[in-house]
């Protein structure tokens, strides 16, 4: 069977997983979606994607799956469906954000069925998915990489294998908690500016040309507030989570999770 002919399919379709699963249709991929609310696969429909009723209805039709929802939870509970349906040396790649022991155990999980696994995260956000530059980072064996790789590049610009399943993972915590940190870093530099009486705009401009800046810098000096970030915070904060929670007493993480904290409390003050 040929690349293109596989029938791939994707659960998760929300900002930013939405804009991969467009991808692999342009790409030429037959696409099988599912989602809670029926009418979130309409524009996929109308590509010419089928819609399945179920979890497992997908599985069943998919040599590969793509999964992007929100947390661990969602992810075990996709693949505890998903899983049991798929036949043998079909594929699942998770590109959620999850704990690296979560990647481990559905590996195992999937190794039992005959299954392959791709612990497959991304970095970029909307825009990198619709214009197919996102950074994959993954974690699997050689053999399921190399099949996986295809579908990933059609979204992927940079797509890395890095190890074993959950390393993907460990290098995806690590870039966000830098990002937050680099945020938050932000923060604390526009409040000393502000102090010392500097112009945020001008500041900006030439912290974008200087030896301060960073990619964190960049989208904090956009925002007109904190607040505006609401939306993102979050998912930053879940992935400065996850990185103490693999390494609880490790001087870098703390450093990271205390240069991002001001910054993501101003972000979303609920938390």
């Amino acid at each position: 069977m040929s690349d293109m002919k596989e029938v791939t399919g994707f659960i998760g379709l929300g900002s930013q997983g939405g804009p991969m699963a467009h991808r692999m249709i342009d790409a030429g991929y037959p696409l099988v979606v599912w989602a809670r609310r029926p009418e979130v696969l309409e524009a996929y429909a109308a590509k010419g994607a089928t819609s399945a009723a179920t979890v497992a209805e997908l599985g069943a039709a998919c040599d590969h799956v793509g999964i992007c929802v929100v947390n661990d939870t969602d992810v075990m509970q996709i693949c505890e469906q998903l899983i049991p349906a798929m036949k043998p040396g079909s594929r699942i790649a998770i590109h959620s954000t999850i704990l690296p022991e979560t990647c481990a155990r559905l590996e195992a999980l999937c190794d039992a069925r005959g299954l392959m696994l791709i612990d497959a995260p991304v970095s970029g956000g909307q825009p990198a998915a619709e214009a197919g530059t996102l950074t994959v980072m993954c974690g699997a064996r050689q053999e399921a990489f190399d099949a996986a790789l295809p579908v990933l590049q059609t979204f992927g610009k940079l797509v890395v294998l890095l190890g074993g399943a959950g390393a993907g993972q460990r290098a995806k915590i690590v870039n966000n908690s830098l990002m937050a940190a680099n945020m938050g870093l932000a923060h604390g530099a526009m409040a000393a500016a502000d102090a010392l009486g500097v112009d945020r705009k001008a500041l900006a401009e030439l912290v974008r040309e200087s030896s301060g800046r960073s990619f964190g810098f960049e989208v904090y000096a956009r925002l007109p507030s904190p607040a505006a970030f609401q939306v993102g915070a979050p998912m930053l904060a879940k992935d400065v989570g996850l990185l103490k929670a693999v390494l609880p007493d490790e001087w870098g993480a703390e450093l990271l999770r205390a240069a991002a904290e001001p910054f993501l409390t101003a972000a979303n003050p609920e938390t």
